[in-house]
């Protein structure tokens, strides 16, 4: 998961960000490579990906704040090649949203290792019935 978070940060969120500044709608996005990680990531370790994941996203968010962006802008639009016309301010949600799934996915298998040990709490554990 962490070299897919990696990839993402090096291909999707800013670089699309930026097409949609630069360009609009003339340039649709570059495909998502969903499988690209595997390779990029090979050999190296969990905590080398961490290392490089915290390095681009501080580049990223950095980035992110030298577009000053104003809130019109979050309303400009650009063309994902699957779903069509998106806004900056979609695309900036997504990127959130996307984060805070794989937090959850994490938690959850955080969780599951208790599922025994709470007894009868079970019931009382949404993530864990």
């Amino acid at each position: 998961m962490i070299g897919h978070l990696v990839h993402g940060e090096r291909t999707d969120w800013i670089p699309r960000a930026r097409i949609i500044v630069e360009s609009g709608e003339a340039r649709t996005f570059t495909p998502y490579d969903r499988f690209a990680q595997f390779e990029e990531s090979k050999g190296k370790s969990l905590d080398q990906l961490l290392d490089e994941l915290a390095t681009l996203r501080a580049e990223n968010l950095a980035t992110l704040r030298a577009m000053k962006l104003a809130p019109a802008d979050l309303e400009r639009t650009g063309t994902h090649p699957e779903f069509g016309r998106v806004t900056l301010a979609q695309l900036l949600a997504t990127w959130t949203a996307h984060d805070l799934g794989h937090v959850l996915q994490i938690a959850r298998t955080m969780q599951r290792q208790y599922r025994d040990a709470v007894g009868p709490w079970r019931a009382y554990l949404s993530g864990l019935r």
